[in-house]
């Protein structure tokens, strides 16, 4: 990868404002690029801001509910009247609902508020940015962000979250395909975060949960709060749980869209493992047995 492929070209970034797409930002930003985040969490973004500023990265940021076809909208547009053009989106924004216990107890809030995140905000920015980048006459980017837990394993901690990031997973390749089919110069890529459990803020989603899907709990129903709190409980059974920073995965991704690759995606051993006792169960047939986490 060369830092000039990225320079001048603008990046919109959807949950851009702390996690990987913060990661994301400012590796493009390095790479000269504009960025343009999109995101709901006013604290983050007030950071971002000042932060983006202060390393001198040309940006903006603005507020952006990706349930709302609307508000991705605004973004795109605030994006091409500062920098005249976008070449790549990251569909990032993504949540965990915090579930816990039984698949048959849990809150339809949970349920509604993980798919109008997860899956419709990607189709909502499927919906907005497709149009636009397909347009162009020179390559742009779509990206987006899925997870291995859905992809390629099912880990049965989280079936909500796993459901949802399954969803986008098959919505993504076929999206690839079509853009294929369609000789469209949009590179789709899947984004997979890892290879170990990424240091983000996703196991404290709460914090940006709509009063609309409030269930009254307070915290996650797990009791993993933050990767650290996970640490601890998998300390407790003897397990030394790796983990990503998000840095890795913005630096993984950007060494991989310059070829145009679809799969941003890094494999550990187990990793691999995994993927093939998947492919073995369903070729033989063999009933299914859950895998870990890790």
């Amino acid at each position: 990868m060369t830092d000039n492929y990225f320079s001048g070209k603008t990046a919109v970034i959807t949950g851009g404002a702390s996690g990987v797409g913060r990661s994301l930002a400012f590796a493009l930003g390095r790479c000269g690029a504009n960025i343009v985040i999109g995101d709901v969490d006013k604290s983050a973004m007030e950071t971002i801001d000042r932060e983006l500023e202060a390393a001198g990265v040309p940006h903006r940021v603005d507020h952006c509910d990706v349930t709302q076809p609307d508000s991705l909208q605004g973004v795109l547009d605030g994006a091409l009247a500062a920098f005249g053009s976008v070449e790549l989106v990251f569909a990032n924004a993504g949540i965990g609902a915090g579930e816990a216990g039984p698949l048959w107890g849990y809150s339809e809030k949970d349920w509604q508020w993980c798919f109008n995140v997860n899956v419709w905000g990607v189709v909502n920015s499927i919906n907005v940015f497709m149009p636009y980048l397909a347009s162009r006459s020179e390559r742009t980017h779509l990206v987006i962000t899925g997870s291995g837990n859905g992809a390629y394993a099912v880990l049965p901690d989280v079936p909500i979250y796993t459901a949802s990031k399954a969803a986008v997973h098959t919505i993504t390749e076929n999206l690839h395909y079509q853009v294929q089919a369609g000789g469209l110069p949009v590179v789709v890529s899947a984004l997979f975060p890892g290879p170990h459990v990424v240091e983000t803020g996703l196991f404290n989603s709460g914090r940006v949960r709509p009063e609309e899907f409030d269930k009254g709990v307070e915290g996650n129903e797990t009791g993993i709060n933050s990767v650290e709190d996970m640490k601890r409980m998998a300390e407790e059974f003897g397990i030394n749980l790796q983990t990503t920073h998000p840095d890795e995965v913005a630096e993984m991704a950007l060494k991989g869209l310059p070829d145009g690759n679809f799969w941003l995606l890094e494999l550990t051993d187990e990793n691999e493992a995994k993927i093939r006792r998947r492919a073995d169960m369903i070729i033989n047939k063999t009933t299914p047995v859950p895998e870990s986490v890790g």
